[in-house]
Order: C-alpha cells, then sequence, then structure tokens
C-alpha cells in the first residue's frame, strides 16, 4: 500500500547536519543509514506497508531519545517511533517518500526494577515481552499481557497499541497493566511519570494520553506495570458448541459457576480448525467428532485443589444439559493445554496457505457477538459469493478476528484488491452494533481515513486538539492514527 506522508523534510544540507549531530549522541552503531540495515525496520510482516527513511537510529537510554528528539524538533524532522515491529496496521512503518527516520527503541531493554510487595514492575520500552514475563514469573509473580507475537513485540509498543492478548477477559487490555510513564515529548523534554501508586487523585491522568497514542504525542520510553500472584492451578478446556450464540451463553455460565476465574475465552470455527489441521504440522483435532463451532477456555485458581476442577466439570456438565456444549475435553497436563493452545496459534499461520485473506479485527459488546458473526457473514457472501469466513478470537471481551478467505480458485490480487470494500461491508454491520472497527491491533495508517467517520465531530476534534497541544509541528508519526 502507497500513499503520501503528510510531513514536510529539511533540505538535504539540514537533514545530514542534524543526522551528524545525531550519530555524535548515539555513536555509529546507533545509527543506520545503509539501505541493507535499514530494511527490517521499513517493513511489516505482512508486507502490506514499505517505507523509506534516511536513517534508522537505536538510541540507547531515554537521554538519548530526548536529545535526538530535540534535534529533529529543531531541524524540521519527522520521526517515527518503532518497537518490535509487529504493527499490522502500518504504525510503525515511515511513508515512502523517506522523509521520516525511524527511532527504534529496541537497545532500550532493561528492566530497571521488580518490587514484590507491591506487584509491579518498571521495565523500559524496548523489552521484548516475553523477557518481561519471565522476569515476573522469577519473581514469582505473573505479568499477565500474552498474545502470539510476545516473543517479538516491546513494551513501548504494546503500551502505544493498547494492545489486548488472551488474557484481556480477566487482567484487561494493556491500559489497565500501566501504573506508570516515561515519556519523550515533542520537544524533547521528558515527563518522568514512572510512579508506581493505584491511587492518585492530583489532576489528569497524564499516562493515558499516551497509551493507545501510537506514538503521535510522545516516544514512550519506560513504564511501571502491575503484576499479579501467578495462578497456582489452570484448567484448560476445548469444548464443542453448535453456535456462537451458545458459546456467548456458556461463556456467562463458567463466569458464574468459577466465581469470574475464566482467564481466556476463544471462539473458533470448524473451519479455522480445519485450515489448521491441513496447513500446520502439529495441529490436532482434540474431539471426535467434529462441531461447527469451538471454544477454547482457560480457568485459573490461586490455589491447587480438586474443588477446582471438580467446579469446572460440573459446569461443563450444566452445559451439555442445556444443550450448550455438545463434546469436550480438559487438559490432563501442562503438555496437553498446550497442544490445545497450539490450535489457536496454528490458525494465524494456516490463513496465509488458502490464498488471500482480507482482515478484520473488530468488537462489539459481548452479547451481541452471534449477531454480529450472523450477519457479517451474510452480508460478505452477497457482496463476494464464494468467500470463505474465517471467524475466531477472543470473544470474552468482545473482540472477533473476522478473517475472509478468498474464493476457491479465486485470483489472489484481484481478491486483495477488493479489501476496502468488503472491509466496508463489515464495517456497516459494526457500526449499526454500536462496535468498534479496531479491537486491539490499532488505527496506524491502514484505518486513519476511517477516523473521522466512527468519531463524532466533538470527539475528533477532542482528538485534534490533543495532538495540536502535545505536538504543534505534527512531526511525532505524522499521518498515523489522524488523516
Amino acid at each position: 500500500m502507497t500513499s503520501a506522508s503528510p510531513a514536510s523534510s529539511p533540505d538535504a544540507a539540514s537533514l545530514a547536519a542534524a543526522l551528524d549531530r545525531i550519530r555524535a549522541i548515539v555513536g555509529p552503531n546507533g545509527l543506520l543509514t545503509a539501505p541493507e540495515d535499514m530494511a527490517p525496520y521499513l517493513s511489516e510482516w505482512r508486507g502490506r506497508f514499505k517505507g523509506n527513511s534516511p536513517a534508522v537510529v537505536r538510541p540507547a537510554n531515554t537521554e538519548e531519545v530526548a536529545a535526538v528528539v530535540t534535534i529533529c524538533a529543531e531541524a524540521g524532522i519527522p520521526v517515527v517511533p518503532q518497537g518490535g515491529n509487529t504493527s499490522l496496521v502500518g504504525g510503525s512503518i515511515p511513508y515512502e517518500e523517506g522523509r521520516e527516520i525511524v527511532i527504534s527503541l529496541s537497545r532500550m531493554n532493561k528492566i530497571r526494577g521488580i518490587d514484590t510487595l507491591n506487584y509491579t514492575m518498571t521495565v523500559e520500552a524496548g523489552v521484548v515481552l516475553k523477557t518481561a514475563q519471565e522476569a515476573a514469573k522469577d519473581k514469582d509473580r505473573l505479568l499477565p499481557m500474552s498474545l502470539g507475537a510476545e516473543g517479538t513485540c516491546q513494551i513501548g509498543g504494546l503500551i502505544s497499541t493498547n494492545a489486548g492478548g488472551i488474557n484481556v477477559l480477566r487482567y484487561g487490555n494493556m491500559r489497565d497493566l500501566v501504573l506508570g510513564l516515561e515519556v519523550v515529548l515533542a520537544d524533547g523534554r521528558v515527563w518522568n511519570g514512572l510512579r508506581s501508586l493505584r491511587k492518585n487523585n492530583t489532576g489528569y491522568d497524564l499516562k493515558h494520553l499516551f497509551i493507545g497514542a501510537e506514538g503521535t504525542l510522545g516516544i514512550v520510553t519506560a513504564a511501571v506495570l502491575k503484576l499479579y500472584p501467578r495462578p497456582r492451578q489452570a484448567e484448560t478446556a476445548f469444548i464443542a458448541v453448535p453456535s456462537p450464540a451458545a458459546a456467548i451463553e456458556l461463556l456467562a455460565r463458567l463466569r458464574e459457576a468459577s466465581g469470574d476465574a475464566v482467564a481466556a475465552f476463544e471462539l473458533m470455527s470448524r473451519r479455522c480448525l480445519e485450515f489448521a489441521l491441513k496447513h500446520v504440522a502439529g495441529t490436532i483435532d482434540p474431539l471426535s467428532e467434529p462441531s461447527p463451532w469451538y471454544v477454547l477456555t482457560e480457568l485459573t485458581a490461586g490455589t491447587q485443589s480438586d474443588a477446582f476442577r471438580e467446579t469446572v466439570e460440573a459446569a461443563l456438565g450444566e452445559a451439555f444439559e442445556a444443550e450448550l456444549a455438545t463434546d469436550a475435553t480438559i487438559a490432563q497436563s501442562e503438555t496437553q493445554a498446550n497442544q490445545l493452545w497450539f490450535i489457536r496459534e496454528a490458525i494465524v499461520e494456516a490463513q496465509k496457505f488458502e490464498g488471500g485473506s482480507i482482515k478484520n479485527d473488530v468488537s462489539v459488546p459481548v452479547s451481541r457477538v452471534a449477531e454480529f458473526i450472523e450477519r457479517a457473514e451474510a452480508a460478505v457472501a452477497v457482496a463476494c459469493p464464494g468467500i470463505r469466513p474465517t471467524p475466531f478470537g477472543h470473544v470474552g471481551d468482545g473482540n472477533i478476528h473476522f478473517n475472509l478467505s478468498q474464493p476457491e480458485g479465486a485470483d489472489t490480487a484481484a481478491y486483495l484488491a477488493r479489501w476496502d470494500e468488503i472491509c466496508h461491508v463489515v464495517n456497516e454491520v459494526i457500526f449499526d452494533l454500536d462496535g468498534s472497527i479496531s479491537a486491539e491491533h490499532g488505527v496506524g495508517r491502514f484505518k486513519k481515513d476511517e477516523m473521522p467517520v466512527i468519531k463524532s465531530p466533538v470527539e475528533f476534534d477532542l482528538l485534534r486538539a490533543m495532538k495540536a497541544a502535545l505536538d504543534p509541528k505534527g512531526l511525532l508519526n505524522p499521518g498515523k492514527m489522524l488523516p
């Protein structure tokens, strides 16, 4: 996808002078200008967005980030903050004209401290999520954020996109896990808001301006994150259900029966499972008979007891009696649980082998998930006969990845050329159900032109006012989120 960057840029001499000043700050290893060195930073993994840049800057600490941003602000050079570059909406990729420099936070990867009594950890923006999880685990604590890219994505990017993942139902989005932030502002000043307080009523809660802002208001350099006690018992079940409506009713019953111990609740269609079985080695079909829909759920407890498992079994038994479930298996070991979760991850990988896939990351109220799936599947079938919906995702929090594989035998390029058209059909259903066209992936470049449509004039004016106040020159990730 190509589109013009809205940012201006300095002349060649001014740019060269600025890069010389930046090199003096970050050192030769902190400034990349060779095309082969910059290439990994200039495209996202799906290949939908590819950009250009005169340089990639890799500062090693907050002071260097601040100094680089100050130089860029003085020279009028737009910047694109980047974490693990796992964005699916082009939010961390510069535009094709090559006006912006990329500021990668990957070298800022220190865990500054863990307070086990306060249940917090302070980490730099470049810390990989998996690393942070393991550090918390080493202290017998839980960092509950978990998603497929956790071995690559970084804390700063997760904060800047308000990431979700499989445990949102119980622990919330990234916004709910952040207590404090350190942020480099557009003029190079540093706001040190690294507070670890759970109560602080002293005015505006500034951290929320930067969480989910996708680097358009400031560059997150460090954060204080909430930790939780590690669960001592987890019960993972793969359940056959007759319909999405039955799945939503099952979710309510499991939450009630377990005292709201449901940590994750994932829905997937039979087509999703068949794609995974066909294309991804190691995928299993856990049940003896096929079902049109499945649920993968995990319930956790703070203590180990047979009673907890009995509670889960009893709740499933009642679901069978109510015809909300037709079959189920409960993992007997951590290995079996991992096999069940592997199915969920394989679904993502398998779709690429079925040709073009049009992606929709959407959310609706949990009570309307079934209605959305039914209406959206019917609408896209009219727009594109033979289209193959593969809905799956975190329906426990109302988030559906409503992906659409091309009709069998269709021309892939021609199908993908209809991306905006097909997504518009889906979005019409979303709007009618008071949902969101971006549940956890963000807006970036991909969905920014929809913002004036989905936001009221008052809300849109407030968004633009915040951007103007915090980034008056428009140099922070220009052309992202707001058109």
